[in-house]
C-alpha cells in the first residue's frame, strides 16, 4: 500500500526519532554534576522543547518557500552536525543551551516540513493511515531510545552516544534523498517577504473557523494536561506510596500507549472522521488524568495512564489528518510551524503551572484540575467544530 516514496520517510523519520531520544538521555546526563544540576536540566529541556516554540511564526516559512525535500535534508543534517560539535568540544552549559536551542529550531522546521510532504506521498483515502504509521515508527522507536542509550553509554561513553545521535542524523538525511521533488508552493510565494509569509500563517489560522478551533482546543488541552509530567512521581510515591520503581512504570504508561495506539490507528483510522479522532483524542486524553488522579492503587493509575497514551495518539493522528485535507498545499508548513510551536509553549506553561498547583495542593487535586480543564476544552472545541462545519 505504502509507495517506496513514503518508506523512505517513514524510514527517516523514524532513524531520527531514535537519535533524538538517545541524545536527549546523553545530554541529561553530560548536565549531571554542574553546578546547579537541577536547573541545569531544566534550563535544557526549556531550551530544546520552549525555545523553538517561540518561533513557530517563522518555522514553517521555509517549507512552504523551498521544496520539502531539501528542507529535511538541510534540517537533518544541520541537527548531525550541532550534535556532533557537542560531543567533540564538550561546551559549558551557557553554549551547550544555544547549541540545543539551534537543535530545536531545526526540528522544528523538519517537523513541519515532514508533515506536509506527507499528502504528496500517499492518496488521500490513507491519510490517516499513513500519519498513524508515521507515529508508529516515530514514537514507538522513540520509547527504545533510552534503552539503547543505556546498553550503550557503558561501552562508549556520554559522548559516544552523542556521536551515534550525529550518526542517525546522516543516516536520515541519506534516505531523504530518495524522496522526489516537493514543492509546496506557488510560484508567486518565493517573491513573498520572509515576515509578510509569516504573518500570512498566522492570519489563515486566526480567520479559518475549524483550523482556528482545532489549533485553540489542541493548545488548550495540552496547556492543562501537560501537568502529568511534573505531578506523576508525586502521585505514585507520596499519595499511592509506590517506589521508585512504580513511579518510573506509572510514567511509561503513555509511552505505552503510544505503541499500542499507533499500530491500532494504522489498520482502523480510516474508519473514522478526523474531526472524530481528534474529539475523541482530546476527552480520553483529558478524562484519563482526571481519573489517574482518583487512582485507588499504583497498577490503575498505570492502566489509566496507557488508556491516556491512546487518546494521545488517536488526537495525533487526527489533528495531522484534518490540516492535511483542509490547509492549502502553500500554507501547510507555516500552519505545522504555528500549531505545534503554540503547543511546544503550552506544554512549557503546563509544567509550571503543575508546580505551583503541586506545592499549593497535592498530586490528586493536580491530576483532576488538569483532566477537567481538558474536558471543558474538548466540549468547547467540539461546538465551535459542530457549529463551523
Amino acid at each position: 500500500m505504502w509507495s517506496r516514496s513514503f518508506r523512505a520517510l517513514w524510514s527517516a523519520r523514524a532513524v531520527s526519532y531514535l537519535g533524538d531520544s538517545m541524545g536527549l538521555v546523553a545530554l541529561l546526563l553530560y548536565t549531571q554534576g554542574s553546578e546547579g544540576e537541577a536547573l541545569a536540566v531544566a534550563l535544557l529541556l526549556l531550551a530544546g522543547d520552549c525555545v523553538p516554540g517561540l518561533f513557530g511564526p517563522f518555522t514553517g516559512v521555509v517549507g512552504d518557500r523551498f521544496d520539502l525535500r531539501r528542507v529535511m535534508v538541510a534540517c537533518e543534517l544541520a541537527q548531525g552536525a550541532i550534535v556532533l560539535s557537542i560531543a567533540l568540544t564538550t561546551p559549558g552549559l551557557p553554549v551547550l543551551l544555544l547549541l540545543v536551542a539551534l537543535r530545536g529550531l531545526a526540528a522544528q522546521v523538519f517537523q513541519a516540513a515532514s508533515r506536509s510532504a506527507v499528502p504528496s506521498l500517499v492518496d488521500d483515502a490513507h491519510l490517516a493511515r499513513a500519519n498513524a504509521a508515521l507515529g508508529a515508527g516515530t514514537y514507538g522507536l522513540e520509547a527504545l531510545g533510552p534503552l539503547v542509550a543505556a546498553a550503550l553509554i557503558p561501552l562508549v561513553g556520554v559522548r559516544g552516544v552523542l556521536a551515534v545521535d550525529a550518526v542517525t542524523f546522516a543516516v536520515s538525511a541519506l534516505l531523504l534523498t530518495l524522496l522526489p521533488r516537493l514543492r509546496a508552493t506557488e510560484t508567486h510565494e518565493v517573491a513573498r517577504g520572509f515576515l509578510a509569509a509569516s504573518w500570512e500563517g498566522v492570519r489563515y489560522m486566526a480567520h479559518t473557523p475549524v483550523v482556528r478551533a482545532v489549533a485553540v482546543g489542541f493548545v488548550a488541552v495540552v496547556a492543562f494536561n501537560g501537568v502529568d509530567d511534573v505531578a506523576v512521581v508525586f502521585l505514585a510515591k507520596d499519595t499511592l506510596g509506590g517506589s521508585d520503581s512504580a513511579a518510573a512504570l506509572v510514567y511509561a504508561g503513555v509511552g505505552i500507549g503510544l505503541a499500542a495506539g499507533y499500530p491500532l490507528l494504522t489498520r482502523y483510522a480510516g474508519r473514522a472522521p478526523a474531526i472524530a479522532l481528534i474529539l475523541a483524542g482530546f476527552a480520553v486524553n483529558s478524562a484519563g488524568n482526571l481519573v489517574t488522579g482518583l487512582a485507588w492503587a499504583v497498577w490503575a493509575a498505570l492502566a489509566l495512564q496507557v488508556i491516556r497514551g491512546l487518546g494521545i495518539s488517536a488526537l495525533d493522528v487526527g489533528v495531522n489528518t484534518e490540516l492535511q485535507r483542509t490547509v492549502p498545499p502553500g500554507l501547510l508548513s507555516r500552519v505545522f510551524g504555528n500549531l505545534y510551536g503554540a503547543v511546544g509553549l503550552a506544554a512549557g506553561f503546563s509544567y509550571v503551572f503543575g508546580g505551583v498547583l503541586l506545592d499549593r495542593t497535592d498530586a490528586r487535586v493536580t491530576f483532576v484540575v488538569a483532566g477537567t480543564g481538558g474536558l471543558v476544552a474538548t466540549v468547547l472545541t467540539g461546538l465551535a467544530l459542530r457549529k463551523r462545519r
